[in-house]
């Protein structure tokens, strides 16, 4: 059966590379974003959708089951990034992110049930983010907004089970996109405390994204993952240190682990 495939922020980065790769083996599939005026040329379908707002969203839902008559698979992969000292960022820009990168996958997910329950079948694969596990300086928000985006997975595959729909979560380290770009980071001040630290953690960041892997390689993943029966809880992808550096957090103490981050910062 030609699966149909429902992508959150399907129009560039990782969300494009899913999409991307799953059209051309073979699926159906529908990317989101929320503004398509000056978007063309994707080779598969895209819907209006902002994950912020619940009319929004269940509009998309009800265009893609008017259109394809069910829905497989939902990847949530919506999301921004977020950086500063957490003194300093605005409270707006806190809710924003969780209104995006927690709230947005929740009501997504909330909208799809009624029509997985009823087909008795279907997927769920939420993007959080290898810094969900674990507080990063200047990434709380982010931190905090995916970190509850895992736990809410776990929660929801528990109780979703009877009905034969499976829950997961990838969890993805750097990669090479413009989530820079996109990114809300508190402006460096002179004035600012924190502005040192801060200025050269962001340098690092963006360093690292500018370095990061292949989109592509997560959207072999996803390809891999929708054709296993029995899907894990968790998964990871990225670069061995940084799976590893989660390893470490379950191991070693407390204080051990913050000594290393902060010696890995340069805090």
């Amino acid at each position: 059966m030609n699966k149909i495939i429902l992508v959150t922020g399907g129009t560039s980065g990782i969300g494009n590379a899913i999409c991307t790769f799953l059209h051309h083996k073979g699926y159906t599939v529908y990317g989101t974003g929320r503004d398509l005026k000056q978007i063309s040329g994707f080779p598969f379908s895209l819907i209006k959708m902002d994950v912020r707002n619940p009319q929004s969203i269940q509009d998309a839902i009800a265009e893609i089951i008017q259109k394809s008559k069910r829905i497989d698979i939902v990847i949530n992969n919506a999301g921004i990034g977020i950086t500063g000292p957490l003194e300093e960022i605005p409270l707006e820009e806190m809710k924003n992110n969780f209104d995006t990168n927690l709230f947005g996958p929740i009501e997504v997910i909330k909208a799809v049930l009624p029509q997985m329950r009823l087909q008795q079948s279907g997927l769920i694969i939420n993007i959080t983010s290898i810094a969900g596990y674990m507080g990063l300086p200047y990434r709380s928000i982010y931190s905090a907004s995916k970190g509850a985006l895992e736990l809410v997975t776990e929660a929801l595959r528990m109780e979703v089970a009877p009905f034969g729909i499976r829950v997961t979560n990838i969890a993805p380290g750097d990669f090479a996109t413009n989530i820079a770009s996109r990114r809300y980071h508190v402006p460096l001040e002179e004035k600012s405390a924190y502005r040192k630290s801060y200025d050269h953690i962001l340098y690092m960041i963006n360093k690292h994204v500018d370095k990061g892997s292949n989109p592509d390689d997560m959207a072999k993943v996803v390809y891999k993952l929708i054709q296993t029966s029995q899907p894990k809880i968790h998964y990871k992808v990225g670069s061995f240190l940084q799976k590893f550096s989660i390893v470490l957090k379950r191991i070693l103490p407390d204080i051990i682990y913050e000594k290393m981050l902060i010696k890995h910062y340069k805090l």
